[in-house]
């Protein structure tokens, strides 16, 4: 058994990654560690959690949480992650990091982003930034030889497993990309803010970020690698009144004349050995409920023929494969192990 540290685990993220973690046969939970709620049992703040696990949340600087450990999971915000994530491989760790902090492997990508989110542009340990992968294993190879991924953002999995197939056969023209992606309220996290207070979001649907969404970063840099030239896109990210699940409807217009049939074959072929993507015809009934609670991304493929424009509706459950799923998945890869251990499970109906 590999034994498991949880930095964050007292937010949705953290939780997450535990409840996983409990079913899984290679792993072992030995440490919970917080900024927040320190002193408690996780059960006494998630009581579904009782009698599964009832370990503490311990402080940063408690000696329980200096040891060495075989998989550290960061479910933390920016910043928090690089400052910590070299002692942890220093002490052979396997580390997966939920934020933006290993999402880019160079100092440069990476102040592109934090000045695009308002960040302290200087990464706090670019020396780690080399031996980092964008935590997407459909699109990057992780295996044993990898210590330190960066899980990639949710809107931005919806978005590029949505166009990636269709980037990569140079299909679409790369300024024409659209992507409109609505999300339940937990992608705002646990903290409570008053514009998700439940009257104020009860039948309310909005956009926001309007000025750019810093998913948008990683979206253009993963599909401008496929395509091989600068892609482009205009991303609406929007919050709708259900508690967790992403739709990411997807346009682009295609170069050259093509059928629905056409689009499906290449996007079945991209995928056929990507166990956790799943690709329907355009008279699939599928929504977020299908995905709800699994590591699954179930992907409809279209084209608008009457304007020869490319159309993906892209589903995917953002506490899981947009967040805690896909991190297991990354560590899984990163000890060698069956991506799909501890995962290989359906959603619930209804």
């Amino acid at each position: 058994m590999k034994n498991v540290k949880v930095v964050g685990a007292g937010g949705y993220g953290g939780v997450g990654i535990i409840e996983l973690l409990l079913r899984h046969p290679e792993f072992k939970i030995e440490c919970l560690v917080a900024a927040t709620e320190t002193g408690m049992k996780i059960s006494d703040l998630y009581p579904h959690l009782t009698g599964f696990c009832d370990e503490l949340i311990r402080t940063t600087d408690d000696p329980a949480t200096q040891k060495p450990f075989d998989a550290v999971f960061f479910a933390t915000p920016d910043g928090v992650g690089m400052q910590t994530a070299a002692d942890e491989l220093a002490k052979g760790a396997r580390v997966v990091d939920y934020s933006g902090d290993f999402r880019f492997t160079t100092p440069e990508k990476y102040r592109a982003y934090a000045n695009f989110i308002g960040k302290n542009p200087v990464h706090a340990a670019p020396e780690l930034l080399p031996k980092t992968v964008y935590g997407l294993s459909e699109l990057h190879a992780i295996n044993e030889s990898q210590t330190l991924a960066g899980n990639p953002g949710c809107f931005a999995v919806s978005c590029i497993l949505g166009l990636a197939p269709a980037a990569a056969g140079k299909l679409i023209n790369p300024k024409s990309v659209i992507c409109d992606s609505k999300t339940g309220v937990s992608g705002a996290g646990k903290k409570p803010a008053a514009t998700f207070h439940y009257p104020a979001r009860y039948e309310q649907v909005n956009a926001y970020k309007l000025g750019g969404h810093q998913h948008m970063v990683e979206v253009e840099q993963e599909l401008s690698q496929l395509a091989g030239e600068t892609v482009q896109i205009t991303l609406t990210t929007q919050v709708v009144p259900i508690c967790r699940g992403i739709i990411s409807c997807l346009y682009a217009d295609l170069h050259e004349t093509t059928s629905a049939a056409q689009l499906l074959d290449v996007y079945k072929a991209f995928y056929a050995d990507k166990p956790f993507v799943r690709v329907f015809d355009n008279t699939a009934t599928v929504g977020t409920a299908q995905v709800s609670g699994t590591n699954f991304c179930n992907l409809i493929v279209d084209v608008d023929e009457r304007n020869n424009r490319l159309r993906v509706i892209s589903h995917i459950d953002n506490l899981m494969k947009g967040q805690a799923g896909n991190a297991l998945q990354n560590m899984n890869l990163m000890f060698g192990l069956d991506p799909m251990l501890g995962l290989n499970f359906p959603g619930r109906c209804p």
